[in-house]
C-alpha cells in the first residue's frame, strides 16, 4: 500500500470511529431544550443516551458474523443506511419514549462504523503497527468530543435541538461516498462461514475461550464504562449543577476531551519504549488515584467546579492510554474471525458502558457523587483484574514475557 492510499484508508477509518462519537455529543448540549419540549427531565432524557449504548453493544454482535460471511462494507453499507433513516426519525420524535426507542436502534446502524473499523485495522495493519492505528482512532475518538458539543450547541440555539440530527444525516451521507469510492474491501466475502445459530455461537465461543482476548476486553470496557458515565453524566453536573450555559458546557467538554488527545499521542511515543501492556498497568494506577480523590470531594461536598474539573482531566487521560492498548491486545491472539472479535470486543466495551450510564442515570446526576461513584468502581475492578491476571499474561512462553522492557 503506498503512501497516498494508506493515509486515505487511515482518515476514512478515523471518519468511521468518529461516527459514534458525534452521534452521543452532538446532542448533549440540547438536553435540557429536549426536556422542555417534551416535558420530561434532563434525568429522563439521558436514558436516550443509555438505549443507544445498549443498541451498540447488542448490534455489534450481529454485525461481527455479517463481517465474516459477506465481508467488511457490505454490512457497513446496511448500518450506514439504517443510521441515516433513524437520524431522521429521531429529530420528527414527538416523546420522549420514542426518542428512546429510535436511539437504541439508530445505534445498531451506528455500530456497524465501529466495528467494521476495528476489524478493518486488524486486517490490513501488521500487528506491530495496531496499537500505533489504534491510538490515531482513539485520537479522533477523542477530538470529536472537542468539536461535537460545540456544533451541537450552536445548531441548537440557532435551529432546535432537531437540527442535530438532520446534520449528522448529511454527514453520514457524506462518510458512505467516501468509503463507497475510496476505502479499500480488507476482507472479501467467505461463503464457507455460517450464519447459522449454532456456527455464530460457536464462533464467539472460540473466541471467548481466549483468555487473553477476555482480561483485555474487560480491561478496555472498564475504562469505557468511566468515559460513559462521565458523558452521560456531564450535562446534568456542569450545565444543572455547575450552572454553565450551552456554550460554556461546549467548550469545557472540549477541554476534558483534550486529555484524551494529548494521551493518545503520549501513547504513541512511550510505545517505542515500553510494552502495551506495563501502560495498561501504570494507568490504572493513576486512573484508581485520581477516581479516589474524585470521590473524596464529591463524599465531604468541597463543590469546587475547576477541582473537579482537573480531576475529570487527568482521569479521562489515563482512560486514553488504556483504552488503545487494550484493544490492540485484545485483538492480536486472531486473523479468521477477526470480526467477531471485533464484535465481542465492541459489545464487552459498550455492555459495560452502559451499566455505567444506567447507574448513574437512575441517580441525581445533578450532583458530582453518581459520576465519581461510577469511576471509582470501574477503575478500582480494573486494577483488580490486571493485578490478579498479571501472573497469567506475563509467564515464560506466553505471548507477552515482560510488561516493560
Amino acid at each position: 500500500m503506498d503512501k497516498k492510499k494508506r493515509f486515505i484508508t487511515i482518515l476514512l477509518l478515523g471518519f468511521l470511529t468518529a461516527i459514534v462519537p458525534f452521534t452521543i455529543d452532538m446532542y448533549l448540549p440540547g438536553f435540557p431544550d429536549i426536556a422542555r419540549s417534551m416535558n420530561t427531565t434532563v434525568s429522563t432524557v439521558a436514558l436516550s443516551l443509555s438505549s443507544f449504548f445498549i443498541g451498540m453493544g447488542l448490534g455489534q454482535l450481529m454485525y461481527g458474523p455479517l463481517l465474516d460471511r459477506f465481508g467488511r462494507k457490505r454490512p457497513l453499507y446496511a448500518g450506514l443506511l439504517l443510521y441515516c433513516i433513524t437520524s431522521i426519525g429521531c429529530a420528527y420524535a414527538s416523546s420522549i419514549e420514542t426518542l428512546i426507542a429510535l436511539r437504541f436502534v439508530q445505534a445498531i446502524g451506528a455500530c456497524s462504523a465501529t466495528i467494521s473499523a476495528t476489524a478493518m485495522v486488524r486486517d490490513i495493519f501488521p500487528l506491530q503497527e495496531s496499537a500505533k492505528i489504534f491510538s490515531f482512532l482513539i485520537l479522533v475518538l477523542s477530538a470529536s468530543p472537542m468539536l461535537a458539543p460545540s456544533i451541537g450547541s450552536w445548531l441548537t440555539i440557532a435551529f432546535g435541538w432537531t437540527s442535530i440530527f438532520f446534520v449528522l444525516t448529511i454527514l453520514i451521507i457524506v462518510i458512505f461516498v467516501g468509503v463507497a469510492f475510496s476505502l479499500p474491501e480488507s476482507k472479501g466475502p467467505d461463503k464457507k462461514y455460517s450464519l447459522h445459530i449454532s456456527s455464530v455461537l460457536k464462533n464467539y465461543g472460540s473466541v471467548l475461550r481466549e483468555s487473553y482476548f477476555v482480561i483485555y476486553a474487560l480491561l478496555g470496557g472498564l475504562g469505557f464504562a468511566g468515559l460513559f458515565a462521565h458523558i452521560s453524566s456531564s450535562p446534568g453536573v456542569f450545565m444543572e449543577h455547575f450552572k454553565l450555559s450551552q456554550k460554556q458546557y461546549g467548550l469545557l467538554f472540549a477541554f476534558l476531551a483534550s486529555g484524551l488527545i494529548l494521551a493518545s499521542q503520549v501513547n504513541t511515543l512511550l510505545l517505542k519504549r515500553y510494552k502495551s501492556e506495563g501502560l495498561i498497568e501504570r494507568s490504572l494506577i493513576f486512573q484508581n488515584v485520581f477516581g479516589t480523590l474524585l470521590l473524596i470531594v464529591s463524599l465531604f461536598n468541597i463543590d469546587n467546579f475547576w477541582l473537579t474539573t482537573g480531576l475529570l482531566f487527568l482521569y479521562l487521560s489515563s482512560v486514553g492510554l488504556i483504552m488503545p492498548n487494550a484493544s490492540a491486545l485484545a485483538m492480536r491472539p486472531f486473523e479468521q474471525n477477526a470480526g467477531s472479535a471485533s464484535a465481542l470486543l465492541g459489545f464487552i466495551q459498550m455492555g459495560l458502558g452502559s451499566l455505567a450510564t444506567v447507574f448513574v442515570g437512575v441517580l441525581n446526576i445533578k450532583t458530582v457523587f453518581p459520576l465519581a461513584a461510577a469511576i471509582m468502581i470501574s477503575s478500582m475492578l480494573g486494577l483488580t483484574l490486571a493485578m490478579c491476571s498479571r501472573k497469567f499474561l506475563h509467564t515464560p512462553g506466553n505471548r507477552n514475557e515482560s510488561p516493560i522492557e
